[in-house]
């Protein structure tokens, strides 16, 4: 669902876009730490945003890492 908005914000397109590891963070709503792989030996480490329900709102890419590897840590940022 954050994929066009990262697209967007990086002014490129990814072929390739598929999660392999997340974490979750509970603030007021959920913080989700997604490892994505984005093609050839590439990953992103994106921070995304879920309301509490009531407040029925969209997921949001709230920021995001580039440049990572498949074995950097997943860390909270």
């Amino acid at each position: 669902k954050v994929k066009a908005h990262l697209e967007e914000k990086e002014g490129k397109t990814f072929d390739v876009f598929t999660a392999v590891e997340f974490k979750t963070q509970l603030v007021a709503g959920t913080n989700y730490f997604i490892k994505v792989h984005v093609g050839n030996e590439e990953f992103m480490h994106l921070r995304v945003f879920k309301s509490l329900p009531h407040e029925n709102e969209q997921l949001s890419l709230h920021s995001y890492q580039g440049s990572k590897t498949k074995h950097d840590e997943l860390a909270y940022f």
